[in-house]
């Protein structure tokens, strides 16, 4: 089988089908980063439906939060050093039995296990999707493939609670939450034969000889030698997770400053990992990963801006819905041109990455914190019933901001990362946009709170200050982006001052 030229040795019958392939793993991605957002205006459903307490409720959101930022980057290592299909397709499997049990669930527990499990399966399948466009697409290809990825992710996060609240109007707020669930059924259903028809095997990849894409993107090393899947590093990374997310992802419902002990102990427990893993003739992440530059900024640009992208629909979910008394499907249709903005640019923004660079990024950042500014004041200057109106401008303007972050970047930030670790490498990254989003949702979320008990009621200056919280995140991403930028700029000074006694001479 003649393998592809300059692709790291990938066989041309796995390069003919890639463009299927990433259509699979788009659908499967959309499908768990829509379970993220689609609860949110389900909520008073299932309150209604299986008198569920707020406590339950908010396990229902955070508990599939915290499973699915446990395991990414295991999944990650274990998709690098066996099967990125097996770890794939065992993960949509069970996440379409998880969405099963979901909907059917008799009672509150049922659900929040299950929910558990969704997140779990959801970590094993996300990471392989970046791992995959490491190995199959390179170049201006690559940022189209994360183009793509990218608008799923924007639009998934955004039409989440549009497409949450059709169903509720359709099926009725008794049990129009269950249909929230069954509707992953129909789409793991179809997509898990094809995952395994199109997606490369370890056998298919190492078709193509012995290269970086060969040996490591399917599994096996050079050779067919098993990697070490490095259980210790697991252990130790999926404690020292649990701890720094458990205060976040719990912080209006563990009351005390207690929770806050547990940071402490995860500063401890990653740093034995990152100890241990120095030491592992194979391990789990290549801590060098975080010596290049485009790497480390990239992640910190990352978590930063996940840390307001996901706390803007929170804050908006309770100001419209239990403010304004927005339905289910209004508060979705209010949320809208956000997510049309974002699928649309984040499209255009991995095809013009390659040429334009972290340009890109830091362009849509600023277009982030002028759509939200001007939201922010939207909503202060028309307070009321018009909100989901009168934010529809900024929101969407927000919206392209956002699409212009979030592929480029990731593509930006793999770009020097071997595809043989591609999964791994992923696996960190979307585990900071995890933690990211857990710090981000805990800070608006306690801004907002407090804002509202404070203002005896004043729900419009609760998601004002909120969003200011948001905004603050978004900032400090667009230092990062500069910094990158003023490094790039120094970097050719440099070079160019090297050059210039040859020229003279």
């Amino acid at each position: 089988m003649r393998a592809r030229a300059g692709a790291d040795a990938v066989p041309e019958a796995v390069v003919a089908r890639r463009w299927r392939a990433l259509a699979v793993c788009l659908v499967a991605a959309f499908m768990t980063l829509l379970d993220v957002s689609i609860v949110n205006v389900a909520l008073p459903s299932i309150h209604q439906g299986l008198r569920a307490t707020s406590d339950a409720l908010q396990w229902i959101l955070s508990g599939y939060a915290l499973t699915f930022g446990l395991v990414l980057v295991a999944a990650g290592r274990l998709g690098d050093a066996r099967s990125r299909r097996a770890v794939f397709t065992t993960g949509l499997g069970l996440f379409t039995v998880a969405s099963a049990v979901a909907g059917a669930a008799p009672s509150i527990g049922w659900l929040v296990a299950a929910r558990l499990v969704q997140g779990l399966a959801g970590g094993l399948i996300t990471p392989q999707t970046a791992g995959l466009i490491q190995t199959l697409f390179r170049g201006e290809e690559r940022g189209r493939a994360f183009g793509a990825l990218g608008a799923v992710i924007g639009l998934a996060t955004a039409a989440g609670p549009l497409i949450g609240g059709v169903l509720i109007a359709v099926a009725g707020n008794q049990d129009g939450w269950r249909w929230v669930f069954y509707v992953n059924l129909p789409v793991g259903l179809v997509a898990l034969p094809l995952a395994w028809r199109l997606l490369p095997s370890p056998r298919d990849l190492r078709a193509g000889g012995s290269g970086a894409g060969g040996s490591g993107a399917g599994g096996s090393g050079a050779g067919g030698r098993r990697h070490s899947l490095d259980p210790v590093g697991v252990a130790l990374l999926g404690l020292g997770v649990l701890l720094l997310l458990l205060p976040f992802v719990q912080e209006q419902q563990w009351r005390g400053a207690g929770k806050w002990l547990l940071l402490p102990a995860a500063a401890l427990v990653l740093a034995c990992f990152a100890a241990w893993e120095r030491r592992h003739p194979e391990p789990m992440v290549n801590l060098e990963l975080f010596r290049l530059r485009s790497y480390r900024l990239g992640a910190a640009i990352s978590l930063l801006y996940f840390a307001g992208f996901t706390g803007i629909f929170f804050a908006f979910t309770l100001y419209l819905q239990n403010g304004l008394r927005y339905s289910a499907l209004l508060a979705g249709l209010a949320i809208t041109p956000f997510a049309l903005g974002s699928a649309a640019a984040a499209m255009v923004g991995g095809r013009i990455v390659a040429r334009y660079g972290r340009q890109v990024v830091a362009a849509g950042l600023v277009a982030v914190v002028a759509g939200l500014t001007v939201t922010m004041l939207a909503v202060h200057l028309v307070p009321g019933d018009h909100a989901g109106l009168v934010t529809a401008a900024p929101l969407l303007a927000a919206g392209v901001g956002s699409g212009l972050v979030i592929s480029p970047n990731q593509t930006i930030t793999l770009s020097e990362v071997p595809p043989a670790g591609g999964g791994s490498a992923a696996g960190v990254l979307q585990t900071g946009q995890r933690i990211g989003t857990a710090v981000g949702i805990a800070a608006a979320g306690a801004v907002y709170f407090a804002t509202l008990s404070a203002s005896g009621g004043d729900w419009a200056l609760a998601f004002q200050r909120a969003l200011a919280v948001v905004i603050g995140f978004v900032l400090i991403a667009l230092c990062a982006a500069l910094a990158d930028l003023a490094a790039d700029r120094r970097a050719v000074r440099e070079q160019d001052r090297g050059h210039a006694p040859e020229q003279e001479g």
